[in-house]
């Protein structure tokens, strides 16, 4: 029998009844976390030596600290507007931020907020290293007492919707079944700001055992800052967006190189000519390649796409909305045969239009434009969206491999890594000495099922330079002392410079045509490096065309299309002011001119000769426009000559 709660309080204490002392509890990854009820419970907990809480999820999402000097600056106002100024930051992030989680609390995470962790001992300790598919049965075994996640309820219904994450539940409740363990207390916490969402990720309400619906408004759902697109990611995404084939199948990831490449993809459907003249001017030839004749393509998109990908992003929706994302799939593989044969009867037309799905995903996470666009899309286009299970998602297996294979016809897997060798590994969710960036995630599962698949290529994308402060490193290394994709699996890498198909290539052949994604400046040490392993002939030269690989080449070759407006620095719109887009702009200019001792008295002693003070409304937003003492006169000085140097 279903209870519905109304305060926090009166949940607790249930929680409290039902766990007893050692609550071991898990949480959906991302936007399913009930911020406000785990707060409480991780209140109770730390003030309570006897009691003890162990949490199980993944990618807890937290405000970005708000810094000091110029980037408080900055950043307070935004993140005010943001985020809201009640939004629930979880406490225990900020307490792992800071080593300091109480000895009775432990939070063990599969997959981490990017970056957010490396100087956290405790989260670098807890964290579990597992692919995606995996975390159910895991997790499973642990024992849990406690499943705390947000739900939406049906508008003028009764039913509840794991709407941002049906990617986990479902799975870990029948791994716990099949362990013959005792099911957890299920606990669902009504947001009313949550986009209800259909279909399988549907379920009665007295599949909770508890129900919470917290009088009042709810905050802000949170939402990902839409940052701006560089050269390098647009060169990138280009290069990408020729490797799909129309009427196939499409994955992608998170950030602005997805961003890239979907817009690279809008690009090529709707302006066609401009598309193919970008490519040619990146890359002479390209277009017209073998790999990209068999691959991809350059023409518009006539049968359109299938997403088949764990996260549901900005990208997706960008590419329904323009019409791309349309090829439609439903659960009768001798329908898809038909279909895909260009013989589909009556019958699976009519079927295709009631039930075909244009979209499957495990969860949602993006701007708040995602989020209206799904709370607000008409429910005949919601039909085709398919939230569901992380084990339909990322892998083939499950009773349902012969389906899903003609479903996803001519897929394309499209990840994103930080680095990768000469020899096709990859490194993309921690660093050499063992710390966690990010984590696995589903990469691994989908690298592997573009080689499960006899028509499905997968793609990993990266910039080919690494830049912390003054030093700049290459992407393109000859060994790294982690790895997540082996290089037994390397299929297509791209950077800015290029593509490099590398499937069935020798290592020789694998070294010379990653040599081609490099940058110029680190090209000479990585041949070096690969003659003295005997991969590479020692007479070889290095290719003449790798010599342009440079920043300033590819921005060359770029700013005309970007004066043109089909480059925009925030293609699929900004969550800043056009004031703070300058900002952003100069700041990331001013960072990177002070990053050496050098460059900071250069960038100083420029701003004080010129005591010009320019673009008051960007000053005003800095609160530098009436500065008061010698540190705020410097600072303004300082912003005005970035402003002046970044001035399109």
């Amino acid at each position: 029998m279903t209870s519905s709660y109304q305060s926090l309080e009166a949940t607790l204490a249930e929680i409290s009844r039902h766990c007893g002392p050692r609550i071991i509890v898990a949480a959906p990854l991302g936007l399913g976390k009930p911020h406000r009820l785990l707060n409480v419970l991780y209140d109770a907990v730390a003030d309570d030596s006897s009691r003890s809480m162990h949490l199980f999820t993944a990618l807890s999402l937290t405000p970005p600290e708000r810094g000091a000097g110029m980037e408080r600056r900055f950043l307070e106002p935004f993140l005010a507007r943001h985020f809201g100024e009640d939004f629930p930051a979880l406490k225990y992030v900020h307490a792992q931020r800071q080593n300091a989680l109480p000895e009775n609390i432990r939070v063990e995470e599969f997959y981490l907020q990017s970056g957010a962790m490396l100087g956290s001992h405790q989260a670098q300790q807890d964290y579990t290293s597992l692919n995606y598919t995996h975390v159910a049965r895991t997790v499973a075994a642990r024992g849990l007492n406690l499943l705390v996640q947000k739900v939406a309820r049906e508008p003028g219904g009764s039913r509840l919707s794991m709407s941002c994450n049906p990617d986990l539940t479902f799975d870990l409740l029948d791994e716990i079944a099949l362990l013959g363990k005792q099911r957890p207390l299920l606990i669902a916490e009504i947001d009313p700001n949550l986009p209800y969402m259909g279909g399988s990720a549907c379920v009665d309400a007295d599949y909770f055992d508890m129900v919470l619906d917290l009088p009042g408004p709810a905050a802000k759902l949170f939402a990902l800052p839409r940052g701006p697109v560089s050269d390098a990611d647009y060169a990138i995404g280009l290069y990408a967006s020729a490797l799909v084939k129309d009427g196939g199948t499409l994955q992608i990831g998170i950030g602005s190189l997805s961003e890239a490449l979907c817009h690279a993809l809008i690009l090529r459907h709707t302006r066609p000519q401009q598309y193919r003249l970008l490519l040619e001017t990146l890359l002479p030839g390209y277009a017209e390649s073998a790999l990209v004749r068999e691959t991809g393509g350059t023409d518009a998109f006539e049968l359109g796409l299938y997403g088949a990908s764990e996260m549901v992003n900005d990208g997706f929706m960008r590419l329904a909305q323009a019409g791309i994302l349309k090829r439609r799939v439903i659960d009768d593989i001798e329908a898809m045969i038909r279909i895909n044969a260009g013989q589909a009867n009556a019958e699976d037309n009519t079927r295709i239009d009631r039930e075909g799905r244009w979209l499957d995903g495990g969860f949602y996470l993006g701007s708040h434009d995602l989020y209206d666009w799904l709370r607000d899309m008409p429910e005949a286009q919601k039909r085709g969206l398919g939230m569901t299970r992380i084990s339909h998602i990322n892998e083939l297996y499950g009773g349902f491999e012969a389906l899903e294979k003609v479903q996803r016809r001519d897929a394309r897997f499209f990840n994103t890594c930080m680095m990768m060798t000469a020899l096709g590994a990859a490194t993309s969710d921690a660093l050499e000495d063992g710390r966690v960036v990010s984590g696995v995630g589903g990469q691994y599962n989908f690298v592997a099922m573009a080689h499960a698949l006899r028509d499905g290529r997968s793609m990993l994308m990266f910039r080919a330079v690494r830049e912390s402060g003054a030093r700049v490193n290459s992407s393109v290394l000859w060994n790294y002392g982690h790895t997540t994709i082996p290089r037994h699996l390397r299929d297509i890498a791209i950077s800015e410079y290029g593509v490099a198909d590398l499937r069935g290539a020798s290592d020789s052949e694998c070294v010379e045509r990653m040599l081609g994604l490099c940058d110029a400046r680190f090209l000479l040490n990585l041949m070096d490096a690969a003659k003295r392993a005997g991969k590479l002939r020692s007479e070889l030269a290095a290719p003449t065309r790798t010599m342009a690989n440079t920043p300033a080449q590819l921005s060359a070759k770029l700013r005309p299309y970007r004066q043109m407006g089909l480059l925009p620095d925030y293609p699929f719109g900004s969550d800043f002011t056009l004031v703070e887009q300058r900002l952003v702009r100069a700041l990331g200019w001013l960072k990177s001119a002070t990053a050496t001792t050098g460059g900071k008295l250069r960038t100083i002693s420029s701003a004080l000769l010129d005591s010009t003070l320019g673009d008051p409304e960007a000053l005003q937003r800095m609160g530098l426009l009436e500065p008061n003492g010698l540190g705020e006169k410097l600072e303004a000085r300082l912003v005005s000559l970035a402003l002046r140097r970044t001035a399109v």
